[in-house]
């Protein structure tokens, strides 16, 4: 097992279909993954986030030639537009990677080997329904006809009837491995509603894996057979590994980084993630994912979105909109990780002007603005604090072990609603407290009362830079605390506030949303 001391953590989205222009789906996975990676590192963790695209399979091929171009051409040009994406979304991803590389192809090749020398492909023909759109291989049971129509019952995509050539893997031969697998490891896959799923299907019977197709040219090669093409997920998922230089498992990016902590993913592809991807590395003898934590589909007024409903929320467009930060606080604040989350433009509003800007927002302006104009512009110093003062300021740091374990078992809704809590205690206790009744009676009771507000505004903003980081960065800024001393071990310190110099102007941190209606 990887020794913790050396505090290293690798966090990964799923690669990206490029086969059309972002949705917010893909936007929720991203966020998600990259509030983790941020929190990690203000913990003090060594951080490998990764993200990319997933660029070959036929479902590509046949939109590169609908456009009269050639694959990777195509490839080049939607890529792009998930790269863009990672900056609109104020991603801190450390490698973008595209399956189309050179170091990708290499790590590919190896599995592949690494598969054949332990004799688990054999060479057969395959016969069965599979989904071009999916990219997946469906049973006779997880098919219905509508229309005329056969679909998948899973994803409501077109099947057709496939026959031709096709290495297999032996995914059969690991059904009790992994079930045992499972069972000695009960976070592997999160919710626990995921796990359950997956040991159902498990549990049924595994079937052997087409790997390889023959009908269309755009992937990895075989090694040794270059009529037949890699299975897109046996090629998208040794992702994870290409990004850490396998095949040389002397790197120290390898040795440092694999196995992956945890991988973030849609529910639509669980089974790939946490059924067949373990196997193949059961196969190729490397260490298993730490975790797979497959989360729902985000709903568009409680509707799956489609193009056909028309109700697809473009995430750029929302971000022009409102703003990032409003977004990402938005889709972790209200969707609960794991399940399937309806978001609507309304509740967006509400969002933002109840807790981003009544709460949040106006408590750093109210604060700000009174030391400035009675304090020359500068946090008082810690005076003798009475026990309100101090139990306030405590218990932040006393819940910092917890907030710890919601990250590391991916509970953001518990974490943001705890963080939460603690900005409307901070206003409360401002107001309670009345530190302009002390003015001229009691200065030093006005300044205990500034030195511990400015303190939960200090620990509150570090814990809200994971989700908010702009906003929060403004006001740490503004009191004087650097990008590189956003850390959680600023919460646990004592005296870290600087009160020798002038507070940084503080622009309003979040409109509200007046609406005409």
């Amino acid at each position: 097992m990887r020794d913790l001391m050396r505090k290293n953590f690798y966090i990964t989205t799923p690669i990206y279909y490029p086969s059309g222009k972002p949705h917010m789906g893909h936007a929720y996975s991203s966020i998600v993954a990259d509030i983790f990676a941020r929190f990690k590192r203000i913990e003090g963790y060594n951080v490998l986030f990764l993200t990319g695209t997933d660029e070959h399979g036929q479902k590509i091929q046949k939109e590169a030639e609908k456009n009269n171009k050639d694959p990777k051409i195509f490839c080049d040009e939607i890529s792009e537009t998930f790269r863009s994406l990672t900056k609109t979304l104020n991603l801190t991803n450390s490698d973008f990677i595209r399956t189309s590389e050179t170091r990708h192809f290499k790590s590919v090749n190896e599995i592949w080997n690494r598969l054949i020398n332990s004799g688990d492909i054999y060479l057969d023909k395959y016969s069965g329904w599979y989904s071009v759109s999916d990219e997946a291989y469906y049973d006779v049971d997880e098919i219905e006809e509508k229309n005329g129509k056969k679909l998948s019952k899973i994803s409501g995509s077109t099947v057709e009837w496939v026959e031709e050539e096709s290495y297999f893997f032996k995914l059969s031969a690991f059904q009790n491995k992994l079930l045992d697998h499972y069972k000695k490891n009960p976070d592997f896959i999160l919710p626990t509603s995921r796990r359950n799923e997956v040991i159902s299907f498990v549990q049924k019977g595994l079937k052997d894996l087409s790997i390889s197709r023959t009908s269309f040219s755009w992937g990895i090669p075989v090694p040794g057979n270059k009529k037949h093409v890699i299975y897109v997920w046996l090629d998208a998922l040794t992702n994870y590994l290409s990004a850490v230089n396998f095949p040389n498992t002397n790197d120290d990016k390898y040795k440092s980084f694999w196995p992956a902590d945890v991988h973030i993913i849609g529910k639509d592809i669980l089974r790939f993630h946490a059924i067949y991807w373990p196997a193949f590395l059961f196969a190729a003898n490397l260490p298993l994912p730490k975790r797979v934590f497959g989360h729902g589909w985000i709903l568009s007024d409680d509707k799956k979105m489609s193009k056909s409903l028309g109700n697809i929320l473009d995430p750029i467009e929302v971000i022009k909109d409102y703003g990032i930060d409003q977004l990402r606080y938005y889709l972790i604040k209200e969707v609960s990780l794991g399940n399937d989350g309806s978001i609507s433009m309304g509740n967006l509003e509400k969002c933002i002007n109840n807790d981003l800007a009544n709460n949040y927002g106006n408590l750093c302006q109210r604060v700000f603005s009174f030391i400035k104009k009675n304090c020359n512009n500068k946090i008082p110093q810690k005076d003798k604090l009475k026990d309100t003062d101090v139990k306030i300021i405590t218990n932040i740091k006393d819940n910092i072990p917890k907030l710890i374990e919601y990250i590391n078992k991916q509970n953001l809704n518990e974490y943001i609603r705890t963080v939460v809590n603690f900005s409307f205690e901070a206003n409360k206790y401002f107001n309670d407290s009345e530190p302009w009744h002390y003015k001229t009676k009691d200065p030093s009771r006005m300044h205990a009362i500034l030195y511990t507000i400015v303190e939960q505004i200090k620990n509150i903003s570090i814990l809200l830079n994971p989700i908010i980081p702009i906003a929060t960065k403004k006001v740490l800024n503004s009191i004087n605390i650097s990008d590189k001393d956003i850390l959680i071990d600023n919460i646990k310190k004592n005296n870290a506030l600087d009160c020798s110099s002038e507070l940084k102007s503080l622009e309003i941190l979040f409109k509200k949303i007046e609406n005409d209606n």
